[in-house]
């Protein structure tokens, strides 16, 4: 199969791995890639945002499967205007990407077919929101969230009326994120353990991936301003089987059915982010496209071939596919540049990447990385590698990615230490 992937982050760099171990690979290309994908693809130097290019490059190319990775190039019909050039692709149409595109819409798709969720609002008007805001209706802390695509920052927790009333108004007026914060979602805070879930759905059928956990909080013991993620592990020790079950049944099923009714069946990845609470799971967030450090920690335990999967699901056929897992658990540690997830510096040689190679079931995908002048490896992103390591268990895995990380190294390098020792303790408790 000639194979072409969107997108140049951590994500992209992890199926790239994945797709150049599969035996139905004839060529894989990458837009536009990054440095460590460029030793599993050929690199295209278009953006994912440029649809008008990559439609015709992928027409001319006559690719077998277009993989789409990142969000923004779903939400703006990338999928839809590949699909009418008759090319299979994996990633949902601009409709049913409304569920990520849209924070207010999908909140009220939830409230449509009774999928348990925060209580909230909407208001695009800062005097509406702020008289809210002031009144006795509203419960602290609360969450203010902005409802287009802010690349997983435009969530903010308000601890008192004043902040929320500040951060409202930052948002609506555009200051914030733009376009993507002129309406924004004011909802309750949920209390309990985060999780991610993880769907395949090709429109009718759907099918459960690997438990995984994230953590999103820029500093360790989960302190700190959100990030996109700064690590995660596989498989969760907080999804068990009676959760999933739930999960199941009062989540996956009628999202997926729900979407089909209205007319925007779904065709790619759902990933749903749940709270664990005392009163059973909640919906935080829908996701429309594979998670990032996410994938980079599903990708390798699965037994088989992702390739082959996703053109299943392109096609309509996941009734078809069965999923096998690897008993073995994995954790990735982001590493990141300094200032994330605010501003940064860009540039910076990375040393050390060849070293943490060589130690045994380590992977390092890179996610924001380039190429300079000379040659050498450089930063070029907020998160720049995700360094991931499989393991018998949880502890081996985490002992080898650390391990790793202690041999890369640049100037203002950051990253959490903490990532998967929640779950390796109580993991020790049970």
């Amino acid at each position: 199969m000639k194979v072409l992937l969107v997108g140049g982050g951590g994500r992209e760099a992890a199926f790239a791995w994945a797709f150049r171990r599969s035996p139905l690979l004839t060529e894989l290309a990458c837009a536009p890639g990054n440095a460590g994908i460029e030793r599993h693809a050929r690199r295209v130097r278009l953006a994912p945002e440029d649809t008008e290019a990559l439609v015709t490059h992928a027409i001319a190319e006559a690719y077998d499967l277009v993989v789409i990775g990142p969000e923004a190039p779903l939400v703006s019909g990338l999928a839809d205007r590949l699909r009418e050039a008759g090319l299979d692709t994996f990633g949902p149409s601009a409709a049913a990407a409304m569920i990520e595109g849209s924070k207010a819409f999908s909140k009220e798709f939830m409230a449509r077919h009774g999928i348990p969720t925060a209580a909230f609002r909407v208001f695009e008007d800062a005097a509406e929101a702020s008289r809210y805001l002031l009144s006795n209706e509203a419960a602290y802390p609360l969450v203010v969230k902005a409802d287009g695509l802010a690349a997983g920052k435009g969530v903010v927790i308000a601890q008192d009326p004043a902040s929320a009333v500040d951060t409202a108004k930052h948002m609506i007026s555009g200051g914030a994120f733009g376009a993507a914060g002129r309406r924004i979602v004011v909802e309750e805070l949920l209390q309990g353990r985060e999780a991610s879930f993880f769907v395949l759905a090709d429109g009718t059928t759907s099918l459960e991936l690997a438990s995984c956990q994230d953590y999103k909080r820029a500093e360790n013991a989960d302190s700190g301003p959100n990030t996109g993620g700064m690590g995660t592990y596989s498989p969760s020790v907080w999804l068990d089987d009676a959760t999933t079950r739930i999960l199941r049944e009062t989540v996956v099923r009628p999202t997926v059915r729900g979407l089909a009714a209205e007319g925007r069946p779904f065709r790619g990845v759902l990933f749903i982010g749940v709270m664990l609470t005392d009163a059973g799971p909640k919906v935080l967030e829908y996701n429309a496209r594979f998670g990032d450090p996410e994938t980079q920690v599903l990708v390798p335990r699965l037994d088989g071939d992702w390739l082959a999967v996703l053109h299943a699901c392109s096609r309509g056929e996941l009734g078809k596919v069965s999923l096998n897992w690897r008993d073995d658990a994995t954790v990735c540690v982001v590493m990141a540049s300094s200032g994330y997830p605010g501003t940064y510096p860009k540039g910076l040689p990375i040393e050390g990447l060849d070293e943490a190679e060589k130690l045994a079931d380590v992977m390092v995908f890179h996610a924001g990385t380039e190429r300079d002048a000379a040659g050498r490896v450089v930063t070029a992103g907020g998160r720049v590698l995700g360094v991931t390591a499989i393991g018998a268990d949880l502890a081996a895995a985490r002992d080898r990615a650390y391990e790793a990380v202690a041999r890369i190294r640049w100037d203002g390098e950051h990253h959490r230490k903490d990532i998967a020792a929640d779950a390796i303790a109580r993991a020790e408790r049970a």
